[in-house]
């Protein structure tokens, strides 16, 4: 059965940081490209950014918003992707998602509320 499980979310103040974590199981993980999404309340999913599989080598995506402060990476060997997410903003607030491309695998989310 294709599973994606995200964990990590919370609550943080702005400036700060999170990782979230995404494990996967029933696929084989290490072949497919890994997603992020995002979805605040009252607004379209939105992309986040993509890891590719390591075939060539792994390439990174990143949406605008998110260049230079979230950071994605996969552990291969474990079946987990990862978001690490710095300097949060209160606009960061959303159910974070990940995604298996290929598979087209979706977890249940996790949310993040950046807030004082």
């Amino acid at each position: 059965q294709v599973q994606l499980v995200e964990s990590g979310g919370g609550v943080v103040q702005p400036g700060g940081s999170l990782r979230l974590s995404c494990a996967a199981d029933g696929f084989t993980f290490s072949s497919d490209n890994m997603r992020w999404y995002r979805e605040a309340p009252g607004k379209e999913r939105e992309w986040v950014g993509t890891i590719t599989n390591g075939g060539s080598g792994n390439s990174y995506y990143y949406a605008d918003s998110m260049k230079g402060r979230f950071t994605i990476s996969r552990d291969d060997a474990e079946n987990i992707l990862y978001l690490v997410m710095n300097n949060l903003k209160p606009e960061d607030t959303a159910v974070y998602y990940c995604n298996a491309q290929h598979t087209g695998a979706w977890g249940q989310g996790t949310q993040v509320t950046v807030s004082t």
